[in-house]
């Protein structure tokens, strides 16, 4: 994810000290029942397309913004698959703490391509040759694809 404004400045007074942030992933399928997926610039991992929710913006309106930016694809949410925080340690040391809203989108158009500097790969994976991935993009993908009427959450 790459870092806004407002980020930037809030780290500058707060140095590496853990910050709560709100975030979306999305999990899009396309016809062959692939997931899209990208490798982060920061550290290398595969992992759902996420981002942070800028202020003033809705999440569902961040995940369209974000899988565009960052892959060229289009989508459109679908339902909230998932809720949780979880913890993310960047490589220059800032922590974080996400509030995570999951999304599972179906492919509007596009094709699939790194579109900016936060990501060295995108493609369609077969879920059944997934990538190593933190708990995270596995938990959402999980979730993503489970048609139950209602989101997962976790009371922990």
């Amino acid at each position: 994810m790459a870092i806004p404004d407002y980020i930037v400045r809030m780290r500058k007074h707060v140095g590496t000290e853990l910050l709560w942030l709100p975030s979306v992933s999305a999990v899009v399928l396309n016809d062959a029942g692939e997931v899209l997926l990208g490798q982060r610039a920061d550290d290398g991992r595969w992992s759902v397309i996420s981002g942070f929710v800028e202020p003033d913006e809705q999440p569902a309106r961040a995940v369209v913004r974000e899988v565009e930016e960052e892959t060229g694809v289009l989508v459109a949410p679908e339902r909230i698959s998932s809720v949780w925080s979880h913890p993310h340690t960047y490589p220059n040391g800032d922590r974080c703490r996400y509030l995570n809203i999951g999304f599972r989108c179906r492919l509007v158009g596009g094709t699939a391509r790194v579109n900016d500097d936060e990501s060295t790969d995108v493609r369609w994976v077969p879920l059944d040759r997934l990538p190593a991935m933190d708990e995270h993009a596995l938990l959402t993908i999980e979730h993503a694809l489970n048609d139950g009427p209602a989101a997962w959450f976790t009371a922990d």
